[in-house]
């Protein structure tokens, strides 16, 4: 990127109406200069442009009146101080009423022309207006600020009224834009989308006197989140591609053909594809950044299955990172079954391996010894080190913090990047969420693999649907899982309070109990939970695999990456206490094989929310659909977890609403990079200006 002279920003504290005292609690919002001032949009706005007459006024309304004074006073009412304002037009009069504010009283006098902006009440019997937001008219002023216009509503901390700060807004909007903000977007960019130009937009964002100017600002203020955010991320993508170098992998086509010959299956059209682009990086020298994306036994793990298989034939080796040991666990089973008739040597490295045995291991990696290595994140320690990393697997990166995967891949040579994720993710949340990363989509099943039957079921058909379950089990040899969430069972009546874990784990303990004693009395059945040691986990897994346990009662540890194909119920109890996305992934957890799987969901939602995702649910098994839903229910903040990540969440664009903005902006962002790969170009010395502001402020946000 072009060196550049970083301008040194005004403080906000020096524009007039602002102070030591709300500059204080402004930095509290992210603001500090008057550059962030600027950008420092309202979070609605009120249309108080339309004026009615006095007697029009109805109660419980919100009215604008253009009045005159007619009386003040202030009266003491129930240890308050009250100053009420009688004011008046041609149709009538109304008083208003401003409670512990005596003070306003020599702001006012008798005939002053006003503008009053609130809710009309009744009280005792008459109208009046409480609290209203006020506009007094100077001889020949035409514009006002808080009233008789569409008014900004900003967002407050301690230390901000909303009055005093609209007048702050104002004297930036007025005198300080034109100073603080240059015109960084290509002309050529405005032009093709018909963009507002930067410097009015920004004024019609904080002042805006009509709705459709409004409409226009909030347009290019959008598209500029977006452009800037896809810029930085395409950027430092391609920074990755111009400067780090990396051990390209051969044998590539040889491998795959031994790799398919071992499997006891055929690779789907997805899979292949998959492999396809996947191949095209690893054989650069050029670092893979890529996202591999599929539903809920999509078949991801086969794939990275040959992409570990092919490390081994180049020599180097694979670290293969998950955020579980139970699926940590099953990943090395998995691979091991699938590698080893190929001469590939793999090692397991999670928190629970003992001190002597972990000691060994961390040399043999060191040395060279152990090819694959599949592990917690106990393989981020310090003292792990690899002689020759070439590739990173990471499943369910979203479990990981940025630093976590930064320490397996900044190294030299820098190691292949290969992301899974059994979450789908809506094209623009991929957009921008993994916008550093190419994106490989697995979007279709196993062949013979059958729809999973859902149904929402009121809790008081419960023992119905257990007797079926237990009929099933009892003819065909079925099994079934039986899960719970972290339910509370209330902790007042506890002296001690247990943690919410601990609630699962006993509501889970007693409905073992109760299942073991009752309706699956002659049936075999198991409980798993995060409590177990791993002891005692692996053996009751291990019989529930060789189907010697036939229910599993189970808290949400099940949720990724176990696999039972002989299991074909599934009972998701309070199903209203877990997000779309989530329920889904644990329905994913039968119906592995070939035999029909049926997923009942118990929940008596009281919210509208909790309503809409169980209804999802049993209308689609399509794992993007649902997680677009998710994303509209939750956000994009609560979905992935961005909001702690560290993912800035954009003022004005909302990823639902402005989904086509962001997909056009991203356009425009790569059509630059491809013209100017390093952002040299003198046209664009503002553009990379604004860049570094931005990424600054988020940082500091």
């Amino acid at each position: 990127m072009m060196g550049f002279m970083q301008t040194e920003e005004k403080s906000a504290r020096f524009v007039r109406g602002i102070g030591p005292k709300r500059f204080e609690a402004l930095t509290r919002l992210g603001i500090r200069s008057i550059k962030d001032l600027c950008y420092f949009f309202p979070r609605r706005y009120e249309d108080r442009a339309h004026f009615q007459s006095i007697g029009e006024i109805q109660a419980s309304k919100d009215v604008t009146i253009k009045c005159q004074v007619i009386t003040l006073g202030v009266r003491v009412l129930k240890k308050m101080n009250v100053f009420e304002m009688v004011v008046g037009d041609p149709t009538g009069i109304i008083p208003a009423i401003w409670f512990n504010q005596p003070y306003l009283k020599n702001q006012f006098k008798v005939g002053d022309p006003i503008i009053l902006s609130g809710k009309a009440d009744v009280y005792q019997g008459r109208l009046q207006i409480n609290s209203p937001e006020y506009e007094q008219i100077q001889e020949g002023e035409t514009e006002t600020i808080h009233t008789g216009r569409i008014t900004p509503i900003y967002s407050l901390s301690e230390g901000l009224a909303q009055r005093s700060l609209r007048v702050a807004m104002k004297e930036v909007a007025d005198h300080y834009v034109s100073k603080e903000i240059k015109e960084y977007l290509p002309e050529e960019i405005r032009k093709k989308h018909g963009l507002m130009d930067l410097l009015p937009a920004i004024q019609t964002m904080h002042f805006p006197t009509d709705l459709d100017l409004l409409e226009a600002a909030r347009k290019r203020i959008i598209f500029d989140e977006f452009f800037l955010f896809e810029l930085n991320l395409l950027f430092n993508m391609r920074l990755v591609q111009l400067k780090e170098r990396t051990t390209p992998f051969r044998y590539g086509r040889e491998t795959l053909g031994e790799f398919k010959n071992i499997l006891p299956f055929s690779l789907t059209n997805g899979q292949e594809n998959a492999i396809q682009e996947i191949l095209h990086d690893v054989t650069s020298e050029i670092p893979m950044n890529r996202l591999l994306q599929g539903d809920v036994g999509s078949g991801k793990t086969v794939i990275a299955a040959f992409l570990l298989c092919l490390v081994a034939k180049n020599d180097l080796q694979g670290a293969f990172l998950v955020p579980t040991e139970i699926l940590a666990e099953q990943h090395y089973q998995t691979l091991e079954r699938l590698l080893k008739p190929l001469g590939v040597h793999l090692t397991l490295l999670t928190g629970s391996i003992e001190n002597e045995e972990r000691k060994k291991t961390i040399q043999n990696i060191a040395m060279g010894k152990l090819q694959i290595v599949v592990g917690t994140h106990a393989l981020l320690q310090e003292d792990v080190e690899f002689s020759r990393l070439g590739l990173v697997v990471i499943d369910e990166q979203h479990r990981f913090g940025v630093r976590q995967r930064a320490k397996l891949i900044l190294r030299k040579p820098r190691p292949h990047l290969l992301v899974m994720t059994a979450t789908p993710i809506p094209r623009t949340l991929g957009l921008t969420l993994y916008g550093d990363l190419d994106i490989s989509t697995i979007d279709e099943l196993p062949k013979g693999r059958k729809e999973i039957k859902t149904y929402w079921i009121s809790q008081e058909k419960e023992t119905e649907v257990l007797e079926h379950i237990r009929s099933q089990i009892v003819e065909k040899n079925d099994q079934a899982y039986i899960l719970f969430p972290l339910i509370e069972e209330s902790a007042r009546f506890s002296k001690q309070p247990m943690a919410e874990e601990q609630y699962a784990l006993s509501a889970a303990k007693k409905e073992y109990e109760r299942l073991r004693l009752g309706i699956f009395k002659k049936i075999p059945i198991g409980l798993i939970h995060g409590k177990l040691s791993k002891r005692e986990r692996d053996e009751v897994m291990q019989r529930f695999h060789r189907g010697e346990i036939k229910v599993l009662v189970a808290t949400s540890v099940i949720e990724v990456g176990v696999d039972n194909p002989n299991v074909t119920f599934i009972v998701i109890e309070n199903a209203e206490r877990f997000g779309l996305s989530q329920l889904h992934q644990m329905r994913g957890r039968v119906g592995r094989g070939n035999k029909q799987a049926t997923c009942f969901l118990f929940g008596n939602p009281t919210t509208e929310e909790g309503k809409t995702r169980l209804r999802a649910l049993t209308k689609t098994q399509d794992g993007f659909a649902i997680a677009e839903e998710d994303l509209k229910l939750r956000g994009p903040g609560d979905l992935f977890g961005t909001k702690q990540s560290g993912i800035p969440l954009f003022q004005i664009a909302d990823l639902i609403r402005d989904a086509e903005i962001l997909i056009t902006a991203r356009k425009d962002a790569k059509q630059i990079l491809d013209s100017d790969s390093e952002l040299n170009q003198s046209e664009h010395y503002l553009l990379v200006q604004e860049m570094h502001y931005r990424r600054q402020r988020f940082q500091t946000q």
